[in-house]
């Protein structure tokens, strides 16, 4: 199979593919010949990255706690072979400076809207027998983050129900995965390090892995890509970590 074709005649959704990890991915997928829907409240950057990448990458502009707007457009521009769960939000600090409107803000953008978007999907790939579903968790998810407990504990949920829709789903046809990206050289990060702290928290974060080094939107991006393609067929269900070797102990 041709690496640069073989997403070739698959249609796939993105959620937040305006910038960082979501447009890597976005830029990845349609590289590789699919059609790529990108669903964003950024309107500025939607529409910008679907201008560099052509016609093949369509912009539609929504907000992806708006559950009732985002399943009419995923039936507007649908049927979609592959789903892929990006949106995401986080608020640093400890758990006791946080407040019940914030996690219900981060558990809505974080893990519900992942619910509602592949409930949306769903029926169509059970229909055609066919699907990628790839959700972008986090390792927060799987190891926990000083200063983001709830964030930690909507990826982690994130994790578990994956697991749940690749066991009610191989029957269909669809798989459906995780992958955690580790510290990730973001937009989002990088104005996470834009405090008194930030020369600390980023050699903490670079020393976290066995790397040593913040990853890439590209390194990412290059796991959904084989994830998503039919040469991922027997992967299902699994957890990727793409995060230099984060959480695991070193002798």
């Amino acid at each position: 199979m041709d690496f640069l074709t073989r997403l070739s005649g698959l249609s796939a959704l993105v959620t937040g593919g305006s910038q960082g990890i979501g447009a890597a991915v976005v830029r990845r997928l349609a590289a590789e010949g699919a059609r790529v829907v990108i669903l964003d409240r950024d309107r500025e950057g939607a529409i910008a990255l679907a201008q560099e990448c052509g016609n093949e990458v369509t912009p539609a502009i929504v907000d992806v706690t708006d559950f009732d707007r985002v399943r009419a457009l995923i039936g507007e521009h649908g049927p979609f072979d592959i789903a892929v769960n990006n949106a995401g939000v986080d608020q640093h600090g400890f758990f006791t400076s946080t407040t019940e409107e914030d996690w219900r803000f981060l558990l809505r953008v974080n893990l519900e809207a992942v619910l509602a978007v592949t409930h949306a999907v769903l029926p169509a790939m059970q229909e055609a027998g066919f699907g990628r579903i790839v959700n972008i968790s986090s390792e927060a998810g799987r190891i926990g983050s000083r200063g983001g407990s709830v964030y930690s504990a909507a990826k982690g949920g994130v994790i578990a129900f994956t697991k749940s829709i690749a066991i009610e789903n191989a029957r269909y046809g669809i798989t459906a995965n995780n992958i955690l990206p580790g510290p990730i050289d973001t937009p989002m990060l990088r104005s996470a390090l834009e405090t008194g702290a930030g020369d600390k928290l980023l050699k903490a974060m670079e020393g976290a892995t066995l790397l040593r080094r913040l990853g890439t939107s590209e390194e990412v991006a290059s796991a959904v890509a084989f994830i998503s393609s039919r040469e991922a067929g027997y992967i299902t269900g699994e957890t990727l970590g793409v995060s230099g070797g984060m959480g695991i102990t070193r002798s």
